[in-house]
């Protein structure tokens, strides 16, 4: 299997795992009687994994090249704060597809932009008229799924 593809692999599993995060997540929110508690325990079986990949993998000589890095690096842990949070606030009431939906066209507006820009280091792709052909008919797909 060549790179290419073992990396979509790997991303397409990432994305089979969103919509079941949201899910399962939002049902231990409602079971318990509190979404933020959920997203607690989310984040520190996360935290506990992680830790586990890295002794695993690496080590914890990471950790000493931190304090030299940009304070606006840090803020992805705010974002994935904000994202379990609220898909575990709103999908028992919006629906996990819905709630999905929402996110999707989110990750396709900011990753086109992202890769227009370069934002953050990003490999530099235009938005070409072939590329935002993709991105609307990747829009109006998602769009019909939630209709049916």
């Amino acid at each position: 299997m060549s790179e290419t593809m073992r990396y979509a692999a790997i991303m397409l599993a990432a994305g089979v795992g969103i919509p079941l995060l949201a899910a399962l997540n939002a049902q231990l929110g409602a079971r318990i009687g509190s979404p933020v508690v959920a997203a607690v325990v989310l984040f520190c079986v996360a935290l506990l994994a992680s830790v586990a990949v890295m002794l695993m993998t690496q080590g914890a000589a990471g950790f000493a090249r931190l304090a030299g890095q940009p304070a606006h690096l840090f803020l992805g842990g705010l974002l994935v704060a904000f994202y379990v949070l609220s898909v575990t606030f709103v999908a028992p009431r919006f629906g996990v597809g819905n709630a999905v939906f929402f996110v999707l066209m989110g990750q396709m507006i900011s990753a086109a932009a992202i890769d227009q820009f370069g934002l953050f280091g990003a490999i530099v792709r235009p938005i070409t008229l072939m590329r935002a052909a993709g991105i609307g008919c990747m829009a109006f797909g998602l769009f019909l799924i939630q209709r049916a």
